[in-house]
């Protein structure tokens, strides 16, 4: 899996304050974990569910080979088999996104892209057990899905805190929505972020946020 864009924002962006227990839904290369990890303190603790075997293994080759290798435990499984013995106070996933969509020739891409595995629906289900009573689930998701998302957790009495909406140019229309979500009921703080200043250059906001994860910035 290639580090994208989506994850480097969700890693760079979501609030770790008074985060010690993490768990990352779909980690893929274990790019998100690595950033968390590099973000929080040294006795906060990962756990990352990656449902793919090559993906799982490339993660855990990523992570020792870090400079975190003890503050992130990977799991090789579905979300829906995960069991934990704890709560957490950040619950962090890219998830799939295409719904109705044609499915790639690749199983393994499908998998990783569309809702087949892991529908909305279960993943709120499963983070509503699984974080504390004031932890947090945070998601990067396209414009149209981000709402139907939304929808959907607050049905759950998952409330947005933030959200971050995410242009790739001046001009254009939304291409992606980052929550956090909630049990706690408090206004929303909305931010914006434009990837693109001009060109192909980045925008000043989007290196401020990412310029501890890019070697060349």
């Amino acid at each position: 899996m290639k580090v994208g864009t989506d994850a480097v924002l969700l890693g760079a962006w979501v609030n770790i304050e008074n985060t010690k227990t993490i768990l990352e839904v779909g980690t893929g290369s274990g790019v998100i974990s690595l950033i968390l990890a590099q973000r929080t303190l040294p006795y906060a603790k990962i756990e990352a569910i990656e449902i793919e075997k090559e993906d799982a293994e490339q993660a855990q080759e990523n992570i020792v080979r870090s400079p975190w290798p003890e503050k992130i435990k990977i799991h090789h499984q579905s979300l829906q088999s995960f069991i934990a013995n704890k709560t957490f106070d950040l619950i962090v996933s890219n998830p799939p996104y295409f719904i109705n969509s044609h499915l790639p020739p690749s199983g393994k891409r499908s998998q990783a892209r569309h809702t087949g595995s892991l529908n909305y629906t279960e993943l709120i289900k499963y983070a509503v057990k699984l974080l504390s009573p004031i932890g947090r689930l945070a998601v990067v998701l396209p414009f149209e899905e981000g709402k139907q998302f939304q929808t959907l957790a607050r049905a759950s009495d998952l409330h947005v805190v933030r959200q971050l909406a995410f242009y790739s140019r001046q001009g254009k229309p939304q291409e992606r929505w980052l929550f956090e979500f909630s049990f706690l009921h408090t206004e929303i703080v909305n931010e914006n972020l434009i990837l693109h200043a001009t060109g192909e250059d980045w925008s000043v906001d989007y290196k401020k946020l990412t310029r501890d994860f890019y070697l060349d910035l």
